[in-house]
């Protein structure tokens, strides 16, 4: 039986697959990302591009071992009890290679969508209670304020060894303080420097449980012999990070206020991010020569994270992953 992720050993690496990827490169691009040896593909869900259950299915389908994570589903898209329904159906087809990730979504998206709650806190943490529950077998919970699911069993769950972790995908210091009370761990999007995911674990509660929590890091990488290049190919990846919805992202880190005012200095996110000095882009990214990004790799590891994703810079990420899989720690 294939083990559970959260049974695996810790220090894990993994891909993102983009969500503008042309069709038909999404599944030549998973089977390549497992065949070069990355332990996780991430699949996003944005509203307007592709669904992040189906895409989960089909690379899970048509790859063997590497396990998928879906990040995030936004809890106001759906209701729980068919949301755990899809889930359980995956990891009870492929045990042991799914990780959920859930969401407040963005609130412009959910606004559009007509899904955006008036107390988003209140709504994931009921979400999540009830979709841990209902992956496990147990009856869902009492109604809450948005979910009602009281009493709803599932007749087809996952073994307990391959029910998959629950992680939120969330940034404020309420809501990370909410994961460790109901969820599996955190997902911390992009950019994710080790500053930031220290400050994210204090958010998350006590240590004492730190090592059954998964903490999934997403940043833009790219790695070449050269490390100019590399860094030049990132750069776009890091144009919005100066906008306020990433102040959680800055604030830890001690260059901040300086990076602050040099966006406020610039025309727009293209200039900012070009003209950024060298060692901010390589603290914001995992970029540079194959050693350089290695290192990158573990200082997000020894700060807490447990997978790392790599988010390919550049036009092409399918031809990218063979450059990024030479950032993956030496295997004995």
């Amino acid at each position: 039986m294939p083990k559970s992720p959260t049974q695996s050993p810790r220090g894990r690496v993994g891909v993102l697959l983009p969500r503008d990827l042309p069709a038909r490169d999404v599944l030549p691009y998973a089977r390549r990302a497992e065949e070069l040896g990355f332990e996780q593909i991430w699949v996003v869900e944005d509203l307007g591009w592709r669904g992040g259950i189906a895409q989960a299915a089909t690379v899970l389908a048509s790859t063997t071992n590497i396990t998928v994570g879906i990040g995030i589903l936004p809890a106001g898209a759906r209701n729980v009890c068919f949301t755990a329904m899809e889930l359980a159906t995956l990891a009870q087809l492929h045990p042991g290679r799914l990780l959920a990730g859930i969401g407040h979504g963005m609130p412009d998206w959910m606004r559009q969508a007509g899904s955006r709650p008036a107390s988003p806190l209140t709504l994931i943490k009921e979400y999540t209670t009830a979709l841990r529950r209902l992956l496990r077998g147990l009856p869902g919970p009492a109604g809450g304020r948005y979910v009602r699911c009281e009493g709803v069993v599932l007749t087809e769950t996952p073994l307990p060894e391959a029910v998959p972790p629950v992680v939120l995908g969330v940034r404020g210091p309420r809501s990370q303080q909410a994961a460790g009370e109901v969820a599996d761990g955190l997902l911390l999007a992009e950019p994710a420097a080790p500053a930031y995911i220290g400050a994210s674990l204090r958010h998350l509660g006590p240590a004492s449980a730190a090592g059954d929590r998964e903490i999934v890091t997403y940043d833009a990488a790219a790695v070449d012999d050269d490390e100019d290049t590399a860094l030049t190919r990132v750069r776009p990846g890091l144009e919005a990070i100066g906008r306020p919805d990433w102040a959680a992202h800055i604030d830890p880190l001690p260059f901040a206020a300086e990076l602050r005012a040099h966006h406020a200095a610039c025309p727009d996110g293209r200039e900012f991010a070009r003209t950024m000095p060298a060692d901010w882009v390589r603290e914001l990214s995992i970029a540079g020569t194959p050693d350089q990004a290695r290192a990158a790799i573990a200082a997000r590891h020894a700060a807490g994270a447990t997978s790392v994703v790599l988010a390919p810079a550049g036009p092409d990420p399918l031809a990218s992953l063979g450059s990024l899989a030479r950032a993956l720690p030496h295997r004995p």
